[in-house]
């Protein structure tokens, strides 16, 4: 059992949530701020994507991150910002007669993955750590991509975050971690629940656990109603948090949830279970992560 929690919050995800739920933040100005309460609820962590404000959708636009994260620092320089890696491996097929890619794939280079990680001096960077399927979507990235994404993490002191969905992420990660390329302990984060990948169960995230380098530092989350139950499992496991709209909508059944009422609701399981909520400036020790400053002199050398 873990007696030291750190909470992740994702805050927006790219999924197609927006009109889901009013709660969801779509622009810069929502996402900064959700962040914010985010902090105040008791999340570490802040797991950031940015959508268009016009349409709600997913995008990779520099400028939009640049503006979440400038009015977080602006009031607050001490939460963690963990910016996604996993954007731009998108692949549509349309299969009327031959497979062909269709006009809406969103697939690039390693570097345009991760510039706005670069740019911006992200504490930590997600790296999705192999392909699966999203519905009919299949998000692909290869160990060569990987490769580069992590060489980009270490030449500017951005700690990667090990996103496994299911099984074979593990392997491709324990190859990449035997070559060099991740530095000890590797950060995992155990994402369960996703269709077609590992099932949000207790049976799940224990196996995943045990697969995992014993010296490895993890998180776990499942979606949807799983969530708070995952919270726990992963708690009395040994391992960290995460919760947030980008995940699940609901706080209970019905009852639709903001990213501070989910923080606020996972902070009150951990310290039901008997352990301690970890506030940034801890889990940033704990993490070995670098100063605010360092990583402003980081971006202006």
């Amino acid at each position: 059992m873990n007696r030291e929690v750190f909470i992740t919050c994702a805050l927006t995800g790219a999924g197609d949530t927006a009109g889901k739920s009013p709660h969801v933040p779509v622009t810069p100005e929502e996402i900064a701020s959700d962040a914010l309460e985010a902090a105040e609820a008791g999340a570490a962590i802040v797991h950031i994507h940015v959508r268009d404000p016009k349409s709600g959708q997913a995008t990779r636009d520099l400028e939009l991150y640049r503006e979440v994260v400038e009015r977080i620092r602006e009031r607050n320089t001490e939460l963690i910002l963990n910016l996604t890696g996993g954007m731009g491996g998108d692949l549509w097929f349309d299969f009327e007669d031959t497979a062909t890619l269709t006009s809406n794939c969103d697939f690039v280079g390693p570097r345009d993955r991760v510039r706005h990680i670069i740019e911006l001096s992200s504490d930590i960077g997600s790296l999705d750590c192999g392909s699966l399927n999203f519905g009919e979507m299949v998000y692909a990235t290869t160990p060569n991509i990987l490769r580069e994404i992590l060489k980009a993490y270490r030449e500017y002191s951005v700690r990667p975050e090990i996103e496994v969905f299911e099984f074979g992420h593990i392997e491709i990660a324990k190859m990449l971690i035997h070559e060099g390329l991740v530095d000890s302990p590797p950060l995992f984060q155990l994402c369960l629940g996703v269709a077609h990948g590992a099932p949000a169960t207790p049976h799940s995230m224990k196996s995943m656990r045990d697969s995992l380098p014993p010296e490895s530092i993890w998180a776990g989350f499942g979606v949807g109603q799983m969530q708070m139950p995952m919270v726990a499992q992963a708690v009395l496991l040994g391992g960290h948090a995460r919760v947030g709209l980008e995940d699940n909508l609901y706080l209970e059944r019905g009852v639709l949830a903001t990213n501070a009422g989910l923080v606020e609701k996972a902070a009150g399981l951990i310290r039901t279970l008997g352990s301690r909520v970890l506030d940034a400036n801890e889990t940033r020790e704990y993490l070995n992560l670098r100063t605010a400053a360092e990583a402003a002199e980081i971006k202006t050398a």
